[in-house]
């Protein structure tokens, strides 16, 4: 029942497609009746959780459907292409786009590890994928209802936001993504803060070497628990950074020489071609046939 409540609040709120703002920092309603086709984004610390239709996303080639079954916990920033292919008024995609505040997320993620009698998992076990689908569960869905409603009272909403959007980060991170939220924002959080530095630095030259020193890790374990959390080496993952925001800024109208420079690519050959080989077509091609998910994401 929850959860037509959630869809019903969505529908009352949203007459038209696009985004609003609930009035709590980080959490927006979208709606979207197009069909539109995969295209490069990046997934900053998310969660996105749909209560009608689907949304797809693409990670390092593997395809990603989710709906109101599933929501997707993003807990680092990731490349990756996302769309709504099925989208249509008659079946519009609704959901809620929440942003993780890493301060808040950290804080708890550290009192959940010290309190007494926490479950933990052994730490030299694999670090689960940054990117993560969870299972809708009862604490999720009530913290989920309890934060939008709040959008009917912009006063309850200065005074009740922080203290309610808390009690849906701590849902998220006793969830099924729980485990990889934990590892994320908690202690031993060495590969999400090294992402963090990496998507910080695409335009300098970075070394595999100067990124695992910044974590304080060898080469070799830096490589090994790098792909275990995101799937990708680390030249690939920068790869995929820098193309995907390129795409992004070609889709919204940047020169493709700058947007090229801006994501530290000094050759504009070798940009068309690794654009090419991974989206099938140059740059400027793509910007022509291409649009972006209008901000949602």
């Amino acid at each position: 029942m929850s959860k037509r409540q959630i869809k019903d609040l969505i529908q009352n709120r949203l007459s038209q497609d696009g985004m609003v703002q609930t009035g709590v920092k980080g959490v927006q309603l979208f709606r979207v009746t197009d069909p539109i086709p995969c295209a490069p984004a990046v997934y900053e610390p998310t969660v996105v959780a749909i209560l009608n239709g689907a949304k797809e996303a693409i990670l390092d080639g593997k395809n990603y459907v989710y709906d109101s079954s599933q929501y997707m916990c993003c807990t680092m920033s990731m490349p990756v292409e996302v769309g709504t292919p099925n989208a249509s008024p008659e079946n519009p995609l609704l959901g809620v786009f929440i942003s993780l505040d890493t301060r808040m997320m950290t804080e708890l993620a550290i009192e959940m590890e010290s309190a007494a009698g926490a479950i933990r998992k052994p730490k030299s076990g694999p670090l689960p994928q940054g990117f993560a689908l969870a299972g809708w569960d009862d604490e999720f869905t009530h913290a989920l209802l309890r934060l939008l409603q709040l959008g009917d009272s912009p006063a309850d909403t200065a005074v009740l936001g922080n203290g309610r959007l808390r009690e849906l980060y701590y849902a998220i991170l006793k969830g099924d993504a729980g485990y990889a939220a934990r590892r994320a924002f908690g202690v031993g959080n060495e590969i999400a803060r090294a992402i963090e530095y990496m998507s910080s630095n695409l335009e300098d030259s970075v070394t595999i070497e100067d990124i695992a020193a910044q974590v304080g890790l060898s080469r070799a374990v830096f490589h090994r628990k790098f792909k275990q959390a995101t799937t990708m080496s680390p030249i690939q993952f920068v790869k995929s950074m820098r193309l995907n925001k390129a795409a992004m800024k070609i889709a919204g109208g940047a020169n493709v020489n700058e947007a090229a420079m801006e994501v530290g690519y000094v050759s504009s050959s070798q940009f068309s071609r690794e654009f090419k080989r991974m989206y099938g077509q140059s740059p400027r091609q793509w910007g022509h046939s291409k649009q972006l998910l209008a901000g949602i994401t």
